[in-house]
């Protein structure tokens, strides 16, 4: 149990590499009116959690301080965990509530207990879900949902997914399928057969196919990890079809999506996943109907935050890494 005023989390003082990662003590946060006091009792390493340790791109320094971070020294932007105490207003839960969500780019949940407004971005957990699975779900989830949504998927629409074995890759397999798209998924051959359960119709192993060259006619394609290529995907996109690009939140170069913008020959949908109302409890109920579920890779605890980043930082993932805080659940003194 934390100290009446002090919790543990894992900061960071220094962009770099996973070991400026560090636990120390720091002041347990303060549920304001219409808030939240979460117990965590898990989290993840997003792509957001590395690239703003590392401030890479360069600009994320403009964000969180050119020479060392100032604003967020606490990541983690998903969590999963117990409501400890409420902030004035808060009528949706109730103390002992088990909750799940997102604190975006607020971050602060590699820590011991995180505090959210009572928004959008958190929910009732999905009922006989895990911790770790729940929090494998806001990120991935919202970001494939967020970009399935503008590209317009529908029924009978060919889907292809690039990255599909990724923690927004095997969201974006099941939401297209459950739209009752025709779902061509990416990947490595060792992730082949997972992301076949997903549901998806057809796997391509970029080590030994190009997607581009063994298929057609894709009225989506999404890039959940950069490395498509536009022109190569605009060869395989029928015409005024969406190519999504949901890996960063930078456009690819201009020159081409400003081409295929003027001549029609497709549409570009980028930048950053936001959450709309009542996003999570929508994906709460696909998981409850048994329509999704959440892929989870790897699990390490809280004091082995530097090696779980490490392990993402290969590449080589299978949906979400997850980071568990142990201990049981404890009243706040």
């Amino acid at each position: 149990m934390p100290h009446a005023s002090c919790m543990q989390a894992v900061v960071y003082s220094r962009y770099g590499p996973p070991e400026v990662l560090r636990l120390a003590d720091i002041d347990l946060p303060a549920p304001g009116p219409g808030d939240l006091l979460i117990r965590v009792h898990a989290t993840t390493v997003c792509a957001g959690d590395v690239r703003f340790r590392k401030a890479d791109p360069f600009f994320l320094r403009a964000i969180n301080g050119w020479t060392a971070p100032r604003k967020i020294t606490v990541l983690g932007m998903e969590f999963a965990g117990t409501v400890a105490t409420l902030g004035a207003g808060v009528t949706r839960f109730a103390p002992g509530d088990r909750v799940f969500g997102s604190t975006g780019l607020r971050f602060g949940a590699y820590a011991e207990y995180v505090c959210v407004a009572d928004g959008k971005m958190v929910e009732h957990m999905p009922a006989a879900a895990s911790f770790e699975d729940a929090a494998a779900i806001p990120y991935g989830g919202v970001s494939a949902l967020f970009f399935l949504r503008r590209a317009g998927v529908a029924a009978a629409q060919n889907v292809l997914v690039y990255g599909a074995s990724g923690s927004v890759g095997v969201y974006a397999v099941q939401l297209a399928k459950r739209l009752g798209a025709r779902v061509t998924a990416v990947c490595s051959a060792r992730n082949a057969a997972l992301v076949a359960s997903l549901g998806a119709d057809t796997v391509i192993d970029y080590t030994r196919e190009d997607f581009a060259r063994t298929g057609s006619g894709y009225d989506v394609i999404l890039d959940t990890v950069g490395k498509s290529g536009f022109w190569r995907s605009l060869r395989c996109l029928r015409r005024g079809g969406a190519y999504a690009y949901s890996a960063s939140p930078l456009l690819p170069a201009a020159v081409g999506p400003l081409w295929a913008a003027i001549t029609g020959a497709g549409r570009l949908i980028g930048g950053m996943a936001r959450a709309q109302p009542g996003d999570l409890s929508y994906l709460k109920s696909l998981v409850e109907e048994g329509s999704i579920k959440a892929v989870v890779d790897r699990r390490y605890a809280l004091e082995e935050i530097a090696e779980a980043h490490r392990y993402v930082e290969t590449g080589r993932k299978r949906g979400a890494v997850v980071v568990t805080l142990a201990g049981p659940e404890e009243a706040l003194p």
